[in-house]
């Protein structure tokens, strides 16, 4: 099951996640879905992970995030 979610960006903000998603090769959608996921999926991984199990999810993540300035 899925859900549409619809949010009202300003303009630096969405013209930075359209930046990053192009650099990854994925639409924006993609993007922020993804970001989600993880936020929430590692909440609730959260208790059964080690701490290096952790360090490296977020070591994964940042290599795909890359930097976003949202001014």
């Amino acid at each position: 099951m899925s859900q549409v979610l619809t949010l009202e960006l300003s303009d630096e903000v969405y013209v930075a996640l359209q930046q990053q998603a192009e650099v990854l090769g994925i639409s924006i959608a993609e993007l922020v879905v993804t970001f989600i996921e993880r936020q929430y999926g590692s909440l609730r991984r959260e208790k059964s992970q080690t701490n290096a199990e952790k360090e490296a999810n977020c070591q994964r993540f940042r290599s795909h995030a890359g930097t976003i300035n949202l001014g």
